[in-house]
This record gives C-alpha cells, structure tokens and sequence, in this order.
C-alpha cells in the first residue's frame, strides 16, 4: 500500500542521471501521478496550441522576445485579445506555466523538469529537487540504453545537459544545478538508483513534518 503525501515534488536532473526512472519510483513509492512529457498534454489541452509546437520548444531556450516582458504579461494577467496577438514563443511559455500551476492544484504529484520549481515558487506543499551524478556514469547509462558509442553518449549528455541549464537559466531568477536553487541535491550515482529514492522519501516525510508537527 502505497505511503500517503501532500506534497509536490519537483525534479531537475542531470541528462543520464536516472531522474525519469528515480521519479517514477518515488511516484511509485507515495501512489501519485508523475508529469513529463504529460505536462506539454495538459498545456495543449488548456490552451489549444497542438502539441507539436509544445514539443518542438520544450525546455529550449529561446532569444526571440524578451523575458521581462513575458513576465510583465504573466505577472499582469493577461486578456485573450492579448495573448492570441502573441508570438507563439510567448504562448508556449505561459500556457506551460499556467498548466503547472493547474497540475499542483489538483494534488500531490512530481513535476519533471521545464522550470516547474519557479512556476511553483509561491506555494508551500513543494520540495524541489535536483539529480546529478558523475559524467562516467552518466556516459554508460547513456551508451547502454541507446547503444551508443562512450563518445556518442558524452556528445548528447553535454548537449542535452547545456539545453536545459539555458532554459532554466533564461526563465528563471536561479541557477541550474546551483545547490542554492533547490531544497535538496543528490547524487545519484553516488546513493544508486534505490539509494536516491529513498532518501527521497526521507526527505519529504521530514519536510511533512516540520511543516506540520505532532502538537
């Protein structure tokens, strides 16, 4: 049976670093939903843009307008006269963001990834989450999986790995993989896959009961 939580995590991970298979399990683990690729789902559900276009700019930085203005426009509330003059770069951002927030709301869950830690930053029930491990291991996780060569592997985790800390880095007021962006770092090539998970859970039963004491 599974443990009960209340609380939303989200995870920021390294490429190789087992961040997929580690979230699954601590899903797993609390019998909540986890969300990936299923966030770009319910963001072309909401907003009506195909996914494709969701697909196409997910976790890609973009220099195509300008971040403060998005933000303004976010910060402001924006019309739909508004938001169908925008760019689509525009729609994307706002419509990810306001599917976030639409997940939380419904419960506790994990959010990988695509800055959902920012998008949450003003609500109290998230732990935010990053994984990293060694570039060996993450080269042989990657090798084995896709069968690719060492070199192979290396070349799509630096890539991958530069992507979403620009991403990250653009939208957000923090720093990828900066310990100081997250409640908790961990190292997954270090603890295991099972080692992670577990102090995972760790954690966030801690967190629970800090923020909510035995009286």
């Amino acid at each position: 049976m599974a443990e009960k939580t209340n609380t939303i995590i989200t995870i920021g991970r390294q490429y190789g670093s087992a961040g997929r298979e580690i979230g699954d399990k601590v899903a797993d683990h609390f019998g909540i939903k986890l969300y990936d690729e299923e966030m770009l789902d319910v963001a072309a559900k909401e907003s009506g843009i195909c996914k494709e276009i969701f697909e196409t700019h997910d976790e890609k930085p973009t220099n195509s307008f300008l971040y403060s203005l998005v933000m303004d426009t976010y910060s402001m509330g924006y019309s739909s006269n508004t938001f169908s003059e925008m760019p689509i770069n525009h729609k994307v951002f706002l419509a990810q963001f306001d599917a976030i927030k639409k997940i939380a709301e419904e419960g506790p869950c994990i959010l990988l990834g695509r800055c959902a830690d920012y998008a949450l930053e003003n609500y109290k029930n998230v732990v935010n989450i990053f994984i990293h491990a060694s570039l060996d291991a993450r080269i042989r996780r990657i090798a084995r999986i896709y069968d690719y060569t060492d070199a192979k592997a290396k070349d799509v985790i630096l890539k991958t790995d530069k992507k979403r800390a620009s991403y990250y880095n653009y939208y957000t007021n923090k720093k990828w993989s900066d310990a100081t962006s997250y409640d908790l770092c961990l190292n997954s090539s270090a603890l295991g896959v099972e080692g992670t998970v577990q102090a995972i859970v760790d954690y966030v039963k801690r967190h629970e009961s800090i923020e909510n004491p035995v009286l």
